[in-house]
């Protein structure tokens, strides 16, 4: 029987991690790393890893998330890498320094050209943790007031305002494809939007 250390892990185990690291990309967004990492066996491999500075979306609720069946914001957009538009909700890449709540209303002035009374923080996720390090702070924002979008040159997109119960079908039908979007709306609906 092996004992424990202060961290709760097996005396007799190699705590696992990166032992080094090898930058081989740097792009406008992105790095890639080559990184050698030791495993919980103890083993020792290589991965390639993406580097991304995280990044915050918001999903705006136009109409009070607790009455019937409320309204949401869904930006229809084009995506190169998908070489389709895309149904998501608003959201970007965090500047250095940046607070995910500040990225998120920023995000949403941006894009839908609305500023909201409260911002309410719901959970954040890894998008893809085998190969990237991304995180989503992700957020619901409600009281909204419309102004005007400052939408950036690469970003080709359409605001469209749909019921939450529509939202959910999209989803369920496997329309809406966007993993952050699909899963801030479920869990704003089943833990927000119910309460």
């Amino acid at each position: 029987m092996s004992t424990r250390d202060d961290g709760g892990v097996p005396a007799n185990k190699i705590e696992p991690g990166k032992i080094s690291s090898r930058r081989v990309h740097k792009g406008t967004i992105i790095t890639v790393d080559t990184d050698t990492v030791r495993f919980p066996d103890g083993s020792v491999g290589e991965l390639d890893m993406v580097r991304h500075p995280g990044a915050s979306a918001i999903v705006p609720f136009v109409s009070d998330p607790l009455g019937d069946d409320p309204q949401i914001l869904l930006l229809k957009q084009y995506r190169y890498a998908a070489e389709q538009y895309l149904y998501e909700i608003p959201a970007g890449r965090l500047n250095p320094g940046e607070e995910p709540a500040h990225c998120a209303v920023r995000e949403l002035r941006e894009e839908t050209g609305c500023t909201a009374e409260k911002v309410e923080f719901l959970f954040t996720m890894f998008t893809t943790p085998g190969f990237c390090d991304e995180r989503i702070h992700l957020f619901m924002a409600t009281g909204l007031e419309r102004g005007e979008t400052a939408h950036e040159a690469d970003e080709f997109m359409t605001v469209e305002t749909v019921t939450l119960s529509r939202a959910l079908q999209l989803i369920e039908q496997g329309v809406i494809m966007d993993a952050k979007t699909a899963l801030g709306i479920l869990f704003a609906a089943g833990f927000r939007a119910s309460q």
